[in-house]
């Protein structure tokens, strides 16, 4: 599959994954932030619609945003190793025949391991860990990820790290070889007291 142009579902499609990411790395950084979780209320046209514990919301926007920075990282050319809480690599083969893979089109950059690791401004191995833990926790420990996690964990501290960078690989990868503006991802929200 080779195409110049990508098509609008395409384009959709990464947006909705980027506004995902973004949607749970507010929920991560809340979850980081509470000595004990709080309690919520969800509002629907001003009605009550839901009330609980405030994970009820961040366990699922974290896993989904998990999911989603996997589905990214895949398209612009990388995977994950076999099992490895520590490292990823470069994607092999452009996937299964109906997969949107970012050199797909004329102008897309496939990422390697390097030019990823090289994106961000820490420690080559602290990047490094981020990417494999999204692969890892995808991969093998997506049911149970949330509801244990410590709030000062690594494994937390990495999935911050990995949902602020996932987007920049994207861009990086995509929306500037192909000169297409970057949809705005980012959130909007009030800060409370």
């Amino acid at each position: 599959m080779s195409l110049i142009e990508p098509p609008e579902e395409l384009l959709a499609w990464l947006a909705y994954r980027c506004n995902a990411i973004a949607i749970g790395h507010v929920a991560l950084c809340h979850h980081i932030s509470w000595e004990e979780v709080p309690n919520m209320r969800v509002f629907f046209n001003d009605s009550l619609a839901l009330e609980g514990r405030a994970t009820g919301f961040t366990n699922g926007a974290i896993e989904s945003a998990v999911i989603h920075a996997r589905a990214v990282l895949e398209f612009v050319g990388l995977q994950g190793v076999n099992g490895s809480l520590n490292s990823f690599t470069e994607r092999k083969a452009p996937g299964r025949r109906d997969d949107f893979c970012v050199e797909h089109f004329h102008g897309g950059v496939k990422l390697t391991r390097d030019a990823a690791l090289a994106a961000y401004p820490g420690p080559r191995a602290e990047a490094e860990s981020a990417i494999a833990l999204v692969f890892y926790v995808a991969n093998k420990g997506l049911a149970h990820v949330t509801a244990g996690f410590d709030r000062g964990s690594s494994e937390a501290r990495l999935l911050e790290i990995a949902f602020r960078g996932v987007p920049v690989l994207l861009f990086n990868s995509f929306y500037a070889p192909l000169g297409i503006p970057q949809p705005d991802y980012r959130l909007s929200f009030r800060k409370r007291p």
